[in-house]
């Protein structure tokens, strides 16, 4: 696990090893334990190394095959690179060091671009061919992994790429504009900006699941190597919903079992919830004594509380765990917010990106690697706009689910923002891009109902870029490595194929609680639907509130006049008063936004 970046240039120019320097160098948090630049004519990596496989210098990059004649940089974890090594050295290959990097440098030039296809596990990688010029980049399947692109401003022919927007921004000439599409996906989303986009211009992000080659004189092509179906296969028909069960367990056993492979130990994010509880209970089940586990509380504000810890006491007790509690204070909050703001590559505006923040500094104290439960509600159908497209027809499923997601629909939109930024926004579409997107997405095939379709598009798009994301920045911003056992691509296909009615069962997630109920506590599983709750945030009062109003009065936030004025001011005298259909608080997503800009100087 690390931080990646580099440089192609495309016209014959050597590239800028100056600024890839200065990108590796944004990224030191995400990888404190060792650091490298290599380059070559047209190419320049840069790694920040978070030591998990391999502790060894041998294990280091850039790492460079002068043999294969390729290079690479490489941020994840591959889980069954052991199986890979061996089938590759009876082919022949020989290793100098016992890393995944290794394994996934030689299985590409065993089998070519398509050994994606072979990796089970979380990755972003670039491959750089020494003697016809051409770069391989490629993404996980389920984007676990980031990796965010630029290309030159005023005619220069070059590519750049990191694991973060601001060591891009630290590189330099980068087109800072905000892009008006994302802008609405961000306003109308929850924040979720679907790849190519992000908020600048300047800046796009590669898709998962894709292979990206580019040619020496910056041509490429992109391959998408992995799409589940959501639809009903002939052999599975007259599978129970016992035998859903069964199958979704021994899954999920796999899963679990695949991410304590490391050199280092692994615990667990525990809120207390199923998912995580679930993940605690099958690793106590397979021997793991004494694991570490971890959960975090906050102030309760205006009656809303702020921890779940009855639970994971629960679930702690029951399993023998070494476990830590985190509770925060509403005035330690303002400083974490800030940290976390600075260590966003995208504005994002959901609740538990400053838990999973304040955790992970925690957590990182105690160990390097840890199990998440992030995903199993996009995947097993948890969330309460699912239950409304049981029984419509796949073609009425955007109006559905735009209903039940959106924070604002297109109407509301020309009163959020600025007369210019609504008419840009509007000439992609006249029901507004985000809409359209949705709609699209939605109808496009390969998916038997509307909630087959709606999981589908949850868990290829606003899971990557909403819930993915934030365990992403808000861990490796301290040096923590988060695998996520619901985003194993093998069970993520078993729940593809699983009825909807199974899934929307027990209140959502019915098989999953099935499951659970095998192996955790009933009381962790049988009760209101939790989350890592953040009552200041929704509710915002007190240095919150000032901080939120400093960064929509302050002058680059005029200059830039994303916001209608009268809507800012409204949001200001009232600002409790606008929450969305996810209990978000409007006034939170634009003050974010703009403290987020301000935070990385942009513009």
């Amino acid at each position: 696990m690390c931080g990646i970046c580099g440089e192609v240039t495309f016209d014959g120019t050597r590239a800028d090893v100056a600024a890839v320097s200065r990108m590796t160098d944004v990224m030191t948090p995400r990888g404190p334990d060792g650091s490298g630049v290599w380059s070559q004519g047209q190419v320049a990596f840069g790694h920040r190394r978070l030591k998990i496989v391999d502790l060894s210098e041998c294990g280091a990059q850039p790492m460079v095959d002068n043999d294969l004649g390729l290079s690479i940089v490489f941020n994840g974890m591959i889980y069954n690179y052991r199986e890979l090594r061996t089938e590759l050295e009876g082919l022949g290959h020989r290793f100098f060091s016992t890393s995944d990097t290794e394994v996934v440098l030689k299985g590409y030039a065993e089998w070519g671009p398509s050994w994606v296809e072979r990796l089970l596990g979380m990755f972003a990688c670039v491959i750089s061919h020494r003697d016809t010029g051409r770069v391989v980049v490629a993404r996980d399947r389920l984007g676990i992994k980031p990796l965010y692109l630029s290309e030159g401003t005023g005619g220069a022919r070059r590519l750049r790429f990191a694991s973060t927007v601001p060591a891009l921004l630290a590189g330099g000439d980068v087109d800072t504009s905000i892009d008006p599409v994302a802008l609405h996906h961000y306003l109308s989303w929850h924040a979720v900006v679907p790849a190519p986009y992000t908020i600048l211009n300047g800046v796009r992000k590669m898709p998962p699941a894709t292979v990206r080659t580019y040619e020496r004189d910056g041509s490429h092509t992109d391959v998408r190597y992995w799409s589940p179906a959501y639809e009903r296969l002939p052999e599975h028909e007259g599978m129970s919903f016992e035998d859903w069960t069964d199958a979704t367990l021994d899954s999920l056993r796999t899963a679990v079992k695949r991410r304590m492979v490391a050199d280092v130990p692994v615990g667990v994010l525990l809120s207390g919830g199923v998912d995580s509880s679930l993940v605690v209970g099958l690793l106590a089940e397979q021997g793991q004594a004494g694991l570490a586990t971890f959960s975090i509380g906050f102030d309760a504000v205006a009656g809303r509380e702020g921890d779940e810890f009855v639970y994971s006491d629960m679930v702690s007790e029951r399993f023998g765990t070494d476990h830590h509690r985190l509770r925060v204070g509403s005035d330690e909050l303002v400083g974490s917010i800030e940290h976390a703001v600075a260590n966003m590559s995208e504005p994002m505006v959901s609740h538990d990106v400053v838990a999973f923040d304040l955790l992970s500094r925690e957590v990182s104290k105690h160990i390097k690697v840890v199990q998440s439960g992030q995903g199993a509600d996009e995947v097993f159908a948890g969330y309460h706009w699912y239950p409304p497209l049981d029984g419509l027809r796949v073609e009425d499923a955007p109006d559905a689910y735009a209903k039940a997601f959106f924070d604002r629909d297109h109407a509301e939109m020309a009163r959020v923002v600025s007369p210019e930024v609504y008419a840009a926004m509007s000439a992609h579409d006249p029901a507004g891009p985000s809409y359209a997107y949705v709609r699209d997405h939605l109808t496009q095939g390969r998916a038997d109902t509307a909630v087959d379709a709606a999981l589908r598009l949850d868990t290829e798009v606003m899971l990557v870029d909403d819930p993915v994301k934030r365990v992403d920045n808000m861990t490796m911003a301290w040096g923590l490595e988060a695998r996520v056992p619901f985003l194993d691509h093998e069970l993520v296909e078993l729940a593809a194929r699983i009825p909807p009615e199974h899934k929307l069962a027990d209140g959502g997630k019915g098989v999953l609680k099935a499951a659970a109920r095998r192996v955790v506590p009933r009381e962790v599983i049988d009760r209101p639907k939790g989350y890592f709750p953040v009552p200041a945030i929704t509710h915002l009062q007190g240095k919150v509130l000032d901080v939120v109003r400093d960064a929509l009065l302050a002058p680059a936030a005029r200059q830039r006049g994303l916001f209608a004025d009268d809507y800012v001011q409204q949001l200001l005298r009232e600002p409790n008063s606008g929450l969305t259909p996810l209990r978000g608080n409007k006034l939170w997503q634009l003050g974010l936004l703009e403290w987020w800009l301000q935070s990385h100087e942009v513009g």
